[in-house]
């Protein structure tokens, strides 16, 4: 009779574990957005002000690479700039003195036009100073456009100069390392005083104030999510030990994929699954790889 007993009270106990529902829809892992900061420089790190675990404000800068040849190439730029505006012409000086002609011979010619007229003197005269007149002016034109010319030329070779300053100017920007985002270093690449190249990485920094974890569903539970829902979000500490917070879906999949081994989702049976995401606001506890569980 107590072995009836007993064998009972196990089976009711199984019966009861087995229909008791799990409270999340969802598992998965906490991630970030991580960003790997890349030198856009060729130079030695000067200063480089960063360890693994400090939290950096947005656009603050953390180290600088060398920019004596740059700063020297810049001065050289505009040594040359220098050099083409003083060869630049002055051109109401170098043909002032052929308008101060040309203006003598429209004199002449105006009188000696008077004085065909009058009869008191040769039509050869008045000939000859029609054609003083057409050759100063010819002269004259001609002297305006070689001047024109040559400021064309040079005013455009410091515009050259001035488009070389500002790309100096653009690499010298790149040699101030900042941080393109606010967050957490995950990893540091270099030291102060390693000579780097361009496209060496630097350092790793993760924003882990806006996390979120990423989760897989079944096509059965997706038909109730959508981008923008609101959802329960739990960081499993281990050992029972979890926390809430308030988390919004940001993002779904667009395409199906199958489960990932590690993952566990409402229909284990399922062979295909979708990814999403749920933003949350991290205050600290949460970290990168932590497993979490989602309810929606």
């Amino acid at each position: 009779m107590k072995k009836f007993l007993a064998m009972a009270g196990a089976v009711l106990m199984l019966t009861t574990c087995g229909n008791k529902e799990k409270d999340y829809d969802a598992t998965g892992t906490f991630e970030a957005t991580e960003t790997t900061v890349f030198a856009e420089q060729s130079g030695a790190l000067m200063t480089f002000s960063v360890n693994e675990g400090d939290d950096i404000t947005l656009g603050k800068e953390v180290g600088l690479i060398d920019t004596t040849q740059i700063w020297l190439k810049i001065q050289q730029a505009g040594a040359t700039k220098s050099v083409y505006r003083s060869q630049k012409p002055d051109m109401e000086k170098q043909i002032a003195a052929t308008r101060q002609q040309l203006a003598k011979a429209r004199q002449d010619q105006q009188r000696y036009k008077e004085l065909v007229a009058d009869g008191a003197a040769p039509s050869k005269m008045l000939d000859d100073a029609t054609s003083q007149v057409q050759v100063l002016q010819k002269q004259l034109a001609a002297q305006i456009s070689t001047m024109t010319t040559s400021t064309n030329a040079l005013n455009k070779q410091m515009e050259v100069t001035d488009v070389q300053v500002n790309q100096l100017r653009d690499q010298l920007r790149k040699c101030h390392i900042s941080a393109p985002i606010a967050g957490t270093v995950l990893e540091k690449y270099v030291e102060r005083g390693e000579f780097v190249a361009i496209g060496k990485p630097l350092f790793k920094i993760a924003d882990t104030q806006n996390m979120f974890i990423r989760a897989y569903v079944t096509s059965a539970q997706l038909q109730n999510i959508k981008v923008g829902q609101k959802a329960k979000v739990f960081a499993d500490y281990g050992d029972g030990k979890k926390k809430e917070y308030e988390g919004t879906v940001c993002w779904i999949s667009s395409r199906s994929e199958f489960t990932p081994k590690t993952i566990l989702t409402d229909d284990e049976r399922a062979d295909l699954v979708y990814a999403l995401k749920v933003a949350i606001k991290n205050d600290g506890y949460i970290k990168i790889g932590m497993y979490g569980e989602v309810k929606f």
